[in-house]
């Protein structure tokens, strides 16, 4: 008998590519979603309600499910509370396997702060006794362009590498683990771009490809914290945007990993390549 395989996130970017990548007329997917009356899948599978937390609810919903996809919640000041609800409820619902979206780098200190939270995720699961498999992203190439602000790219990120990955990437890797997951127990991936720029090359991409004159401006950390002040978020907020860079000039996100190819057959997209596909 086929593994079940429950897909959060499938109203989200990343966890609506998966879906729609996997074989829409499977019998053996259930959607998850917060909003179930927000799912349009044309396959017509069956979809489930699903929130990160740990109640008897979620536990009921994730009944039946062998493997989970768990697709990072959307940035919270509690994110990593309702993820450890989650992986709970998961465990005590019966489920086998869990693969988790990461992030590439996470640890208990790592420089960017939401990475922490993904590294509590990641040691959850394991304590868990569940089976898993870590898809550790990098920052998503497809966000580049969306950091510049008035023609510019601005945050303490020196002459640091970012190995960027578009999202169509990570959702491939994520349904080739899917359509095979036993293979993949206990492995963890990192999946990023063919290549690590500097955002002053990223920036020079983005011109080149776009035609909107772009430049990186590398800020100090009292400036780029006065620069975000104006948005009024919160302290935790802004922490994670500034520490987007400062991981970049740590060189925490420069490493270049063949994984994309080996999992799906084809070459990680480059940041030229995706601008270009998007033209």
């Amino acid at each position: 008998m086929a593994d079940v395989i429950g897909l959060t996130g499938v109203t989200g970017a990343l966890g609506g590519r998966i879906a729609a990548t996997l074989d829409p007329a499977a019998a053996d997917v259930v959607l998850l979603a917060r909003r179930p009356d927000a799912v349009d899948d044309p396959g017509g599978r069956e979809v489930r309600r699903v929130v990160y937390e740990d109640t008897p609810e979620v536990r009921e919903a994730l009944s039946g499910i062998d493997v989970l996809l768990m697709v990072s919640a959307a940035e919270d000041v509690d994110r990593r509370g309702q993820h450890l609800a989650f992986v709970a409820a998961a465990a005590a619902a019966g489920v086998r396997h869990v693969v988790y979206t990461s992030f590439q780098g996470a640890a208990a200190d790592c420089t960017f702060t939401l990475g922490r939270d993904h590294f509590a995720t990641e040691e959850a699961i394991c304590a868990s006794g569940m089976d898993f498999t870590f898809l550790r992203d990098s920052f998503y190439a497809d966000f580049l362009p969306l950091m510049a602000t008035d023609g510019a790219i601005r945050g303490p990120a020196g002459d640091g590498r970012v190995a960027a990955v578009a999202r169509d990437d990570v959702a491939a890797v994520a349904a080739a683990v899917l359509a095979d997951p036993r293979p993949h127990i206990g492995a963890t991936y990192d999946l990023t771009g063919p290549e690590a720029l500097s955002l002053d090359e990223a920036a020079a991409i983005i011109t080149e490809v776009t035609g909107t004159p772009t430049c990186f401006v590398d800020e100090t950390l009292p400036e780029a914290y006065a620069s975000r002040a104006s948005y009024g978020a919160p302290d935790w907020q802004v922490d994670a945007w500034v520490s987007t860079y400062t991981a970049i000039a740590r060189g925490e996100v420069a490493r270049v990993s063949d994984a994309v190819e080996q999992l799906t057959g084809r070459p990680a997209t480059s940041l030229r390549e995706l601008l270009t596909r998007s033209r």
